[in-house]
């Protein structure tokens, strides 16, 4: 699983050789010109020489392989990826995301259904999510929480135990300010290699919409919040075709064409009506609640930059579609 011990462990490379065995040993034979997926990088002279983000639209679960590898072997370009901790629960899988520069991003939602599990022994149901989650909020903001409307099983709030690698006493704090606390610790380290990723000169890839879906969605606002931080020049990226070659779970791809249409740059200096003119903490619960018409203004502005870069079948839609995953599913 995603805890604290396994964040701090975490050891970016400016050359990962995992990515690199990987492109040599399973991508290369699949891909053009030894195999029969064709990719195509449209205006590939538009991403500037610096580390620089890549916001792209996430249609299935690999769709960012093929655009690393177009990168590595066109280019010489490496780069580290936001995946979600749920990724981490099973141990071959996280051990492989640990290995290629992969950034697990940290959430409330995670450690919530994951300590959840921990005590109780399966996820929590969406009325005990969505009353845990309100007590969270309420906690990270200082105030009160409301009256849950879903019960709560006593041993969630009041079992002494270690939750994700820290020690959580409900005689001296609550369970709301534990998840918190937690959060907090992970959050600075998910922060810390970014800068260690930058550092090193890679490209970060965010899938803003936080989901797989065909049709892009809306942006959730971390891509914001980092960007503007850190100050760096987004890239906005569409993707058409990999949910073919990638129709489900399996790394195997199928034979078919992908798309990948490079837009114009985005930098720091261009948007200066989104610019936060005070310091911030990224995900800090009363930094996006002051900031977050900024942060989802300038997000909007990236996800609209996306859809003119898109095929038809991708393009957004009012309709969620039945592809979005939902509930506690999405955490763990």
């Amino acid at each position: 699983m995603l805890d604290i011990a396994r964040l701090e462990r975490i050891r970016l490379t400016a050359k990962p050789l995992t990515q690199r065995l990987v492109g040599f040993g399973i991508l290369a034979p699949t891909y053009e010109p030894f195999g029969r997926v064709r990719i195509d990088v449209e205006n590939m002279e538009r991403i500037p020489d610096e580390p620089v983000i890549y916001a792209m639209n996430h249609t299935d679960r690999y769709n960012y392989w093929p655009f690393q590898y177009a990168l590595w072997r066109r280019c010489s370009r490496f780069t580290a990826t936001w995946v979600k901790g749920k990724y981490y629960e099973n141990p071959v899988v996280g051990l492989f995301m640990e290995r290629t520069n992969n950034l697990p991003t940290v959430s409330r939602g995670y450690i919530i259904t994951r300590d959840f599990l921990d005590v109780v022994g399966r996820r929590p149901t969406e009325e005990e999510y969505t009353a845990l989650r309100a007590r969270v909020d309420a906690a990270a903001q200082g105030d009160e929480p409301s009256s849950d409307t879903a019960p709560i099983p006593a041993a969630v709030l009041r079992t002494p135990r270690s939750m994700l690698g820290r020690r959580f006493d409900p005689a001296t704090e609550s369970w709301a300010e534990a998840v918190n606390a937690v959060f907090a610790t992970m959050m600075r380290r998910f922060l810390e290699l970014h800068e260690e990723a930058f550092a090193l000169g890679l490209d970060l890839i965010v899938f803003p919409e936080g989901t797989r879906r065909r049709r892009l969605g809306r942006g959730h606002i971390g891509l914001a919040e980092v960007a503007l931080k850190y100050r760096k020049t987004v890239v906005p990226v569409g993707c058409s075709g990999s949910d073919r070659v990638y129709p489900g779970s399996s790394p195997i791809a199928r034979p078919g064409h992908i798309v990948y249409r490079v837009g114009e740059p985005v930098r720091y200096e261009d948007v200066s009506e989104f610019h936060i003119d005070e310091p911030f903490t990224p995900f800090d619960a009363r930094d996006e609640a002051k900031h977050r018409g900024r942060f989802q203004g300038y997000v909007d502005a990236i996800m609209a930059r996306i859809e003119e870069l898109l095929d038809e079948p991708y393009r957004s839609t009012q309709d969620p579609g039945d592809d979005e995953i939902r509930g506690t599913q999405r955490f763990v």
